[in-house]
């Protein structure tokens, strides 16, 4: 019976000695190893297995039970898993035995079996990797993240470290799905996964969240410099284009930070906050990333009552078109108008195109919306005289659609506008798709006697390719490259001077975006651009505008505007806390800049006087008053602010929870005002320095 149980493969037999030894091993194991027997018999049977005998790790566990030890111990032997030694590839045994001792209990080795468990070791391998990294680009999953990001947080909290989590969300990746097909998506995680790994290599743990999400676990940093240098090198590495299957493909990316303990303590609360940074980002025009604050958990609530209020927008006639003039560069004559999308909310006021076009994106109402748009700048520009033409605006999406050059030939046969007063300003972004549908595209709108512009040109996507083979009539300058394109060591001059050389090659016309400045004007018209819009000729106005000054004849517009480019600094109106010799005053932040602010509320303040200024959630700028004439102080900074990723400014550090902790609160996120909570309690018993002044809306300076 043994025999034959031996000999179908069902299981083996084996037996030892009393120091081990082995004594007897079914002939077909030794056979089927392709062993020889004599160098198995006579050699201790732990001599099989690897020298982490009885170690294997099943659903996330490891077990630890030495084979040399049992066997030493002279304990009964049941179920114990082990690795044959010298396997290639792995090869697992069961192995159960009990103890033999002979008539005067004299103990004289052992008796067992053994049958082979690789199958189903395999198995459970695959089935907790499975539980815990993602099957497609080997990276851990959500439920690793948590395990490991849990570990962290406490292991850290008793340590009083700080850990960071970004969250990366890609941006268009449905897109390539719809266009390419899943197969190709699939192939894009994976290299996408492959940029992130060289990122972070040696400083974090990538993993992947799900769908088009990754997340980064980066341990002992809390400088939000560093972190925003992190962001940037994210953005730009994973919208660098990728090839797949022969086929060119672009996304772009957002990026959400959570550090703790400042932004959450334990693995829920600083996902969550990851997330509504990443969130934010979205929602700020994407291609960017955002610090998470307290705020942004308010504008989430927002952002769900303008989604719902942005369906009805379009019925109930809240949305408007203004326009703004793009005029000849060299005698400032109004030669074009781009038609921009304005949202007159009845509760709101005006809601920013930054804040509704991508939730209008995010929610499918993108091609309604576009669709409007052309056909009322249309009917509107019949209005004008002949030789002025509109330029709309036309997402990815609408450009996208299948019928999209019938809605354009619609718009013009209905509203009677001819077609080379039309420019449809499209961005890189519609190369992302099938390059044979794109440019089929082109020739359809082309027959119909419309212009075309590439818009936001060198922002991410651009590729020469793409001015070789599309019949663009005109290249449009981002105004990024505008912007501090006179400041000295700024390439931007270089990049603006290449476009307008690379556009007359191409008999294309240049329009210099976003010119604000008298110094910003000069440049660029001495570049050679060939048309020039931005806010130093005129804002975006209403058509009832428009027609006025049409009726007015006046059509050359004279720019107006500051000289020079000034950098970063931003106006502002909000309260804030200015803190000297412990006491906090409150004052009206009415700039701010990298370098300094300028602050209103208080009398007697001298020059030279070293303050700390209190921006909001744990931002503590120490700064010294340069300036002072009555209310107003210009302050300089001691540590420069850095970009929060949105148009921002932000301090690279924040009052540390753990500080908070020590001075006998519990340790948790930081509140809304952090340096409260932080002084609650402690008595001031000198007099306050400075007198304040109430400041309000409308009051001047001397007031």
């Amino acid at each position: 019976m043994l025999e034959s149980f031996e000999s179908a493969g069902l299981g083996w037999f084996w037996s030892t000695d009393a120091k081990g030894r082995i004594t007897y091993l079914s002939t077909s194991c030794i056979e089927e190893m392709e062993w020889n027997r004599d160098g198995v018999f006579g050699h201790p049977l732990s001599d099989l297995v690897i020298p982490d005998e009885g170690d294997v790790e099943i659903d996330g566990k490891r077990e630890v039970r030495p084979l040399s030890f049992l066997l030493g111990s002279r304990n009964a032997i049941s179920q114990l898993i082990v690795q044959v030694a010298g396997s290639d590839p792995e090869i697992w045994w069961e192995l159960a035995g009990n103890p033999h001792f002979d008539r005067r209990g004299e103990f004289v080795g052992y008796r067992g079996s053994a049958r082979d468990v690789t199958a189903r070791i395999s198995s459970e391998r695959q089935a907790a990797r499975l539980t815990r990294f993602d099957p497609l680009t080997k990276l851990p999953n959500r439920n690793r993240l948590r395990t490991m990001l849990g570990q962290v947080l406490t292991k850290y909290r008793n340590a009083k470290r700080s850990c960071s989590l970004i969250v990366v969300g890609l941006d268009r990746f449905k897109h390539i799905n719809d266009t390419l097909g899943h197969k190709a998506g699939d192939e894009l995680l994976e290299q996408v996964a492959a940029r992130l790994l060289r990122i972070f290599k040696g400083h974090g743990e990538v993993a992947r969240l799900g769908s088009d999400e990754f997340a980064i676990m980066l341990p002992d940093i809390d400088d939000r410099g560093e972190l925003g240098e992190f962001g940037n090198r994210i953005i730009q590495l994973i919208s660098q284009p990728y090839s797949i299957n022969g086929s060119r493909a672009i996304i772009g990316t957002s990026v959400g930070f959570a550090t703790a303990p400042y932004d959450g303590v334990d693995t829920d609360e600083l996902l969550k906050a990851a997330d509504l940074a990443l969130s934010d980002a979205k929602a700020h025009g994407r291609g960017r990333y955002r610090f998470y604050s307290t705020e942004l958990a308010d504008g989430v609530k927002r952002r769900r009552q303008i989604e719902e209020d942005l369906r009805d927008a379009i019925a109930s006639k809240q949305l408007v078109l203004h326009y703004q003039p793009i005029v000849d560069a060299s005698t400032h004559d109004l030669k074009c108008l781009e038609a921009l999308m304005r949202w007159e909310h009845p509760e709101r006021g005006m809601i920013s195109p930054g804040v509704f076009i991508p939730i209008a994106e995010d929610i499918g109402l993108i091609k309604q919306m576009g669709d409007w748009a052309l056909e009322h700048a249309c009917v509107q520009a019949v209005e004008w005289p002949g030789e002025l033409r509109v330029a709309v605006n036309v997402s990815a999406i609408q450009f996208m659609d299948e019928g999209f050059p019938q809605v354009v030939e619609r718009a013009l046969r209905q509203s009677g506008l001819k077609p080379d007063r039309l420019e449809l300003e499209i961005t890189e972004s519609v190369f992302m798709g099938d390059h044979s549908q794109t440019q089929r595209k082109f020739r359809e709108l082309k027959a119909l006697g419309v212009r075309l512009a590439l818009d936001d040109f060198g922002t991410g996507y651009s590729s020469l390719s793409y001015l070789r083979h599309a019949p663009f009539d005109k290249i449009k300058i981002d105004q990024s490259f505008v912007r501090g394109a006179t400041e000295a060591d700024n390439n931007n001059s270089a990049i603006i001077s290449s476009i307008i050389s690379l556009a007359a090659a191409l008999n294309m016309e240049t329009v210099a975006e976003g010119v604000e400045t008298q110094d910003e004007l000069k440049l660029v018209t001495e570049k050679g651009a060939s048309h020039l819009q931005g806010r130093i000729f005129s804002f975006a106005i209403s058509h009832e505008e428009l027609l006025k000054r049409i009726a007015n004849h006046e059509f050359t517009y004279e720019p107006c505007g500051p000289d020079r480019y000034r950098a970063d600094r931003r106006t502002e109106y909000r309260r804030i806390g200015l803190v000297h010799d412990d006491h906090r005053y409150s004052v009206v932040l009415r700039n701010l800049s990298k370098t300094g602010a300028l602050v209103e509320g208080l009398l007697d303040v001298p020059v030279g006087v070293d303050v700390v200024l209190d921006l909001g959630g744990g931002q503590l700028a120490v700064a010294t008053v340069r300036r002072s004439h009555g209310i107003s102080q210009g302050l300089e900074f001691e540590t420069p602010l850095i970009s929060d990723g949105a148009d921002g400014l932000c301090t690279r550090h924040r009052v540390s929870p753990y500080q908070i902790e020590a001075a006998g609160r519990p340790l948790r996120a930081l509140s809304s005002d952090p340096y409260a909570m932080l002084m609650a309690g402690q008595q001031v018993e000198r007099p306050k320095a400075f007198r304040e002044v109430e400041i309000g809306p409308g009051r001047s300076k001397a007031a």
